[in-house]
């Protein structure tokens, strides 16, 4: 089993163990602190995704979002891995997808409707101290970075985690990009050397330690090894 396969195990083991009420908390407190996001507030276009199971949730964030006006693109699997999109227009308008998620019902924009996105909220299991992420092995959002890179397209790359999710180090790969932010109950953690777009400007205070510690997090961090 590779380094990858290993962490993403232990990782998704540690989420199993959350009870409803610990990702119902932590969901209201990610939608608090990733609203107030200066990546988010400056975007009118916000790429993001349908939390399931456990997940750090994002349902509420995407309602607060779509409240405040921004439109919100949400994906859909298509057959070869690759994303498609659709806009969200409410909790209910998604509908079960394959392999547990859920999608919106309505129109499809085309994959390359992320390159709208002034923001991407991608999905992933850990990030680590240089903002390098680690996801879940299927591929989709390596394909949407790198048709966004391809494009020339430079949104914020943001990421929603549990705080011992950040972790010391994470296998990488050629093809894999760094994120400028994760988003922990404990608070917004910047990566130094990852400037943020169309100057967006984070909190100093925050910047420039990702290791820092805080908030109802689940233990100590694990690192592939």
């Amino acid at each position: 089993m590779s380094r990858k396969a290993l962490l993403r195990r232990e990782l998704l083991a540690a989420r199993r163990l959350l009870t409803s009420q610990q990702v119902r908390d932590t969901a209201e407190v990610l939608a608090r602190t990733a609203s107030a996001l200066p990546e988010l507030t400056a975007a009118r276009t916000v790429a993001a995704y349908v939390s399931v199971g456990r997940e750090p949730g994002t349902h509420a964030l995407l309602d607060g979002l779509r409240a405040r006006g921004v439109r919100v693109l949400l994906p859909v699997l298509m057959a070869d891995n690759d994303l498609d999109w659709a806009l969200y227009e409410g909790a209910g308008h998604l509908v079960p997808a394959g392999r547990g998620l859920l999608e919106p019902d309505g129109a499809r924009l085309g994959p390359g409707a992320v390159l709208a996105a002034g923001a991407v909220l991608l999905p992933g299991l850990a990030v680590d101290r240089r903002g390098m992420r680690l996801g879940r092995g299927g591929g989709s959002y390596d394909r949407v970075l790198a048709r966004l890179a391809a494009a020339g397209a430079h949104p914020a790359l943001v990421v929603l985690l549990y705080d011992d999710e950040v972790v010391a180090r994470v296998p990488e790969e050629p093809h894999d990009h760094p994120v400028h932010a994760v988003v922990t109950p404990a608070g917004v953690r910047r990566f130094p050397g990852r400037d943020l777009p169309c100057g967006q400007k984070g909190d100093p205070d925050r910047e420039g330690d990702p290791s820092q510690e805080g908030g109802p997090g689940r233990g100590s961090a694990p690192t592939a090894s």
